[in-house]
């Protein structure tokens, strides 16, 4: 009976290893091969079904309608001169009406959204471009497609576990308890390397659209200032790594860009236009 047991598991998680290992698709922008469960069509779609109760949690969007025109505008700007175009996503970008969360996170398929709390810690559009173009890098790079596929093959092995230590008592149970955890922590660690990702990304896409990077820095600064310290809380157990080994990646990038020095003409336009735009928060 044991035998049995571990055999169907060893089947659940060669199928499920298989599946995930086989579902391989090229990245257009970064030229990476990744293993993603969703297509293109399937983001976007996904990313428009959840945008509005998304919204809904931080308590919606914000009223204002010249804040919103001046978000989108720039987000579609980011996206139309930067090698983002390449992506063949839907882009929206949205402000959320939350004047408390100091947050901003993309939905698969292009759906970004601000905070008006992280709006008002800003001080110019250069910083406003760095949050959008870090935010636009997770859409490029895909990582709710990765993200997914990981999580489906962690139920698979989670459910093979609990299989091969199922037994007339409880054990199959806490065998398949201990799995979940480590399967979390896993996934854990990824999240942290895609935000490093979308931090390099972001760097691109909006030096590409004009923007002088180095604001990104200041951007990280703002958030470690945000959040307070983590306290008994390590780094490894975040998605978000800690910002200020954020910024030493945001550097390296910067210099592999730019060996010879950021430009100087890299200066986001409408400086004044952003003050204004703030002000309505």
């Amino acid at each position: 009976m044991r035998s049995s047991r571990l055999l169907i598991a060893v089947v659940i998680a060669v199928i499920g290893g298989l599946y995930y290992f086989c579902n391989t698709q090229q990245n257009p922008v970064t030229g990476e091969k990744q293993r993603v469960a969703l297509s293109t069509e399937q983001e976007v779609a996904l990313g428009l079904q959840t945008a509005p109760q998304m919204a809904a949690e931080f308590g919606g969007l914000h009223p204002d309608a010249a804040v919103q025109d001046y978000v989108e505008k720039l987000g579609e700007r980011i996206v139309a001169e930067s090698a983002a175009k390449g992506g063949d996503y839907q882009y929206d970008f949205h402000v959320l009406q939350d004047t408390e969360t100091v947050n901003a996170f993309a939905l698969p398929g292009g759906q970004v959204f601000i905070t008006a709390a992280l709006m008002r810690r800003l001080t110019d559009e250069d910083q406003l471009a760095g949050v959008l173009g870090h935010e636009i890098g997770h859409v490029v790079g895909r990582h709710s497609a990765e993200h997914l596929a990981k999580q489906q093959l962690t139920q698979v092995l989670v459910g093979a576990a609990g299989v091969a230590g199922s037994s007339e008592d409880s054990s199959g149970q806490q065998a398949a308890a201990v799995a979940a955890m480590v399967g979390q922590v896993v996934n854990m660690r990824f999240g942290r390397k895609d935000e490093l990702e979308s931090d390099r990304l972001g760097v691109r896409f909006m030096s590409e659209a004009g923007h002088d990077p180095r604001s990104l820095k200041d951007v990280m600064r703002i958030l470690a200032e945000a959040s307070g310290g983590r306290g008994e809380r390590p780094e490894f157990l975040s998605t978000h790594p800690d910002p200020g080994n954020r910024l030493q990646e945001i550097e390296a990038e910067i210099g592999r860009m730019f060996p010879g020095g950021v430009p100087q003409e890299l200066t986001g336009p409408d400086a004044g236009t952003f003050a204004q735009v703030r002000a309505r928060l």
